[in-house]
């Protein structure tokens, strides 16, 4: 026991390290954004003032929606999901998976489900023995279940998922707006010193690093950017656009999909004056897990796996359309 509490905590520790990679990147930026090129390099007060005031402003909104990204806690599926003390006992004890299924499909009835396996049947989690909400799925990261899942992502030492998907856009957007704006006003003095305009000093160094490193990122980060706006557009996690999400009638990669304006609320929220503000203004979990209106038919009649039909599901299709 004690190695191996010993081995999660030097992986706990290691996964820190590109968080603070980029922390001291930002810090070092700060540094010679500010005192480098504003007060060494600058000639001009008004100049001066006016990069300052943007250069913060981004600074600010970058850092923010960074730190949100990083400490807001993954969503987990909630105790509704989490089989009944009897029948989780029963699921342990059989060792049939057509029975395990059968005391799952049980379980599901009065569930809000309408995905499943590919082979048809109720996803489980066997390692946080949780029936698995829609757009659900395990992260080995953070050995948990994680609501609306898009990918784990080493760079803020977290899962990104539902309850922190628009902070992870923000922190992108405004990384973008960050490293554009340090490559736009630092790139006439990165000219000067490269030509030697400007005499040698020790703002040189830091001046000329400074373009190249706020160019390379703005580069990484608007591929990325770009992708997962796609991927807003429509509606869509990353998880998802590897793998399409199964119903009753098969896999649909546009399951989900609800039109681009409904798409983007469902990350962003109603409410556009807290669009770009890194603060939680998203619907309940289950407004996101709601498929597209699909034709009619009771998802009791859905074949079971085993050969049978659902017994007392109790979701029809146009309660979807009606929730």
């Amino acid at each position: 026991m004690a190695p191996t509490h010993v081995l999660r905590c030097c992986q706990r520790g290691l996964a820190w390290i590109p968080v603070i990679f980029i922390a001291l990147v930002v810090c070092w930026s700060y540094y010679a954004y500010v005192v480098e090129l504003c007060i060494f390099t600058i000639p001009s007060i008004g100049e001066q003032i006016v990069y300052l005031i943007f250069f913060h402003l981004s600074f600010v909104m970058f850092v923010w929606s960074y730190w949100k990204t990083i400490f807001t806690k993954p969503a987990n599926p909630s105790k509704e999901f989490c089989l009944p003390k009897a029948e989780k006992e029963r699921y342990e004890k059989e060792e049939r998976p057509e029975s395990q299924q059968e005391i799952l499909w049980r379980a599901a009835s009065s569930l809000p489900l309408y995905t499943r396996t590919g082979a048809g049947a109720i996803r489980y989690c066997d390692r946080c023995q949780v029936i698995k909400p829609d757009r659900c799925h395990h992260c080995s990261a953070c050995d948990m279940c994680v609501l609306k899942m898009d990918h784990h992502c080493p760079w803020v030492n977290n899962c990104v998922g539902f309850s922190n998907y628009k902070f992870f856009i923000l922190f992108l957007a405004y990384s973008l707006v960050y490293c554009l704006f340090i490559a736009a006003t630092v790139l006439q003095y990165f000219i000067k010193f490269w030509t030697n305009e400007l005499t040698d000093t020790p703002a040189k160094f830091h001046v000329l690093f400074l373009f190249f490193v706020a160019a390379m990122f703005c580069i990484s980060i608007l591929s990325l950017f770009s992708y997962h706006l796609w991927l807003v557009g429509k509606n869509r996690s990353t998880i998802e656009a590897f793998r399409a999400p199964v119903f009753r009638t098969g896999s649909d990669k546009n399951g989900f999909s609800l039109g681009f304006r409904k798409n983007i609320a469902q990350v962003f929220g109603d409410q556009k004056k807290y669009w770009l503000l890194p603060v939680f203004t998203r619907k309940d979990s289950r407004e996101e897990t709601k498929p597209k209106p699909l034709k009619p038919g009771r998802w009791s009649d859905v074949p079971h796996p085993t050969g049978q039909h659902r017994r007392g599901a109790g979701h029809s299709d146009t309660a979807v359309r009606a929730q």
